[in-house]
Parts: C-alpha cells; structure tokens; sequence
C-alpha cells in the first residue's frame, strides 16, 4: 500500500469526482490520503470530506499565502480544532518567499504558532518551505530547542542543507511529482542520499503531476508515479519503497490506525 500523505481534496478541480478519484487511488494501490488544510476558516469542508471517507484524513491549518487574511487565530483554536478524530496533522504552515503573498512576519509568525499547536497535541506539522531555506532552519533549530515537536518537510524541493537540518532535527521529508521532473537531478540526488526511515511521497494534488502527466490535473493516484521514480533512485523495487514509506507514514502521523486503509487496497 501506498499513502498519498498530502493532497488537497477539498479544492474545487475535484468537486462533483471525489469517489471517482477515490476509486483510481485504490486501484493504483493508494489506500490512504490525507487531505491538507490551508485556510482554518475554510476548515468545516476540509473535515466533511474526511468524514465522509474512511480513506481520507486530514490537518487544520493556514498555508503561509495566508498567514496575512489569517493572522491571530490563537494555539487553542488550532488545538480544539485537532481533537476530531479525523485530524491527524497540523498545518500546512511555513514561509514561502517565492510568491510571497502574506507579509513575511506573518508567515514567521503563523508558523510558530502552528509548532506549538503540534508539541501541544503531538501531532506532526507540515511545512511548507519555498525559497526560504535559511530563515525555515533558524526558526527550526529556535522552536526545537524550546521543545521537540514532530513535523515533515513536505513537497520537498528545497536544497541540501536544509533537507539535513530537517533530518537533523527529527523531521521527516517528503517528496511530490518535482523529483520525477527532467531538471530535478539535484533533487533526486538529496533524495539517495536520506535515511529511508525519513521518506514519505505525496501528490500535493491538484498541483506538480508527475512525469508524463505533467502539465496535467494531479490527483492521488498519481502517488504511485512519484513512488516508482523514488525506488528508482534509491536502487530498491517499488515495493520496498511502497513498504518502507507507508511504515514511515505509520510513525510520523500516530493517530491514523494502524490498519486503516489495508482493506481491499492493490499492492503496488
């Protein structure tokens, strides 16, 4: 089985196809999604859609674009909000220097703010890292030693010091369709050299398909491209690879049944 470890299933390419998609992941062997949050005020259909799916899991909250419109919302509200049983992460939350979209304090702030949520409820916090790399592993290295806290570097395509400060301080890294993109030889190279313990694949659908559906809508099933590519470049087969990050996913987000998802799922 593989898991789809971040996708964002309540945007709107996927209105009206949810079962549909849901249907492709399992017959390419993705058992399990979790569906990433980035507006907490836009969380009650992030968490119907996980409700309404067993496969389907999710986080609750603000993705740095937004860490301007969202600026303020206390550690509590984050916290009450990850008592659903279907919470299983916090986040997505980070800076992104890239667009840049919200004011740079903001982004600073928001994602302290979202480090705390996830050493208060031990649940793992997905970052978002773009063009930030020094400013993300000061704030790390800072926010670590005022408390552990588990956490992934998702949709990792950042550069090599940052992925080893990550590894470092505990986190786990994983990698979207980029690592199968033609110019990603750097990317791919980080990716050989991590511990495997640390590796997780994810879709961060409806963006970045992976090689040859670049360019195209991404969606979960497409976790099994990405995968292939990672097993690839490690030198192991596609099951290992399926076996050793779905074990991972496990590890990092605790609060997803061991078992779920296993029913009924092709093995990739």
């Amino acid at each position: 089985m593989l898991v789809d470890s971040h996708c964002h299933l309540d945007f709107p390419d996927f209105d009206g196809e949810r079962d549909a998609l849901i249907a492709r992941a399992h017959e390419a062997g993705v058992g399990l999604m979790v569906t990433i949050c980035t507006h907490i005020r836009k969380f009650d259909k992030i968490r119907a859609i996980a409700e309404e799916y067993p496969e389907v899991y999710c986080s609750v909250g603000t993705h740095p674009h937004n860490a301007g419109a969202e600026r303020g919302i206390p550690v509590e509200e984050i916290v009450s909000l990850a008592a659903h049983p279907k919470v299983v992460a916090i986040g997505e939350a980070g800076l992104d220097y890239f667009y840049d979209k919200s004011p740079r304090d903001a982004q600073a702030e928001g994602l302290r703010t979202h480090i705390e949520a996830a050493r208060q409820t031990g649940l793992p916090l997905v970052i978002h890292s773009r063009d930030a790399d020094e400013d993300m592993a000061e704030i790390l290295r800072d926010e670590m030693g005022k408390g552990a806290f588990p956490a992934l570097l998702h949709c990792f395509s950042s550069g090599r010091e940052l992925a080893m400060t990550g590894i470092e301080l505990g986190l786990y890294v994983s990698f979207s369709g980029i690592l199968t993109f033609k110019k990603s030889e750097e990317l791919r190279e980080i990716a050989r050299v991590l511990p495997p313990e640390r590796l997780l694949v994810e879709t961060d659908a409806p963006y970045l398909a992976p090689q040859p559906r670049r360019g195209k809508r991404n969606e979960p099933a497409y976790t099994a491209m990405t995968a292939a590519v990672l097993a690839e470049v490690r030198g192991v087969s596609a099951e290992e690879i399926a076996a050793q990050t779905t074990e991972n996913f496990f590890r990092l987000f605790k609060k997803v049944p061991g078992n779920a998802g296993q029913t009924g799922v092709v093995s990739s």
